[in-house]
């Protein structure tokens, strides 16, 4: 199984971004292999389509579980469709928002909770 969440650093020890779309990286681990890795988020400098990037990119990792803040009707509809069972209400560290899921403590989002383009930078 790999659990990914979204997060402002490449580790652990990095604090979770709640924007899943504009996210700078995702965290991902194989808690019954022990691993820890990270891939840049595509869609975090995207001018338009962040969410569906890396949704994408999430669906292409092979990912089961995401952790994460928000996400929009286009992301949702990408990781629902793949099968990726999403939870939000993460905060804090990733190490700790890890321990929270497999603590049964982060809600399944059962339908997109941000709106199109919510996630967009002011310049």
């Amino acid at each position: 199984m790999k659990i990914c969440i979204s997060a402002c650093g490449k580790d652990l020890d990095s604090e979770v971004d709640p924007q899943f779309g504009r996210c700078n990286y995702f965290v991902i681990i194989e808690p019954k292999v022990g691993s820890v890795t990270s891939i840049k988020n595509p869609g975090s400098e995207a001018p338009s389509g962040a969410g569906i990037r890396a949704a994408e990119a999430v669906v292409g990792a092979g990912i089961d579980i995401l952790l994460t803040g928000s996400v929009g009707p286009n992301s949702f509809s990408i990781l629902s469709e793949a099968g990726v069972e999403t939870h939000y209400g993460v905060r804090g560290k990733v190490a700790f928002a890890l321990h929270e899921y497999q603590s049964g403590k982060l809600a399944v989002l059962e339908r997109p909770n941000a709106s199109t383009h919510s996630g967009m930078k002011n310049n």
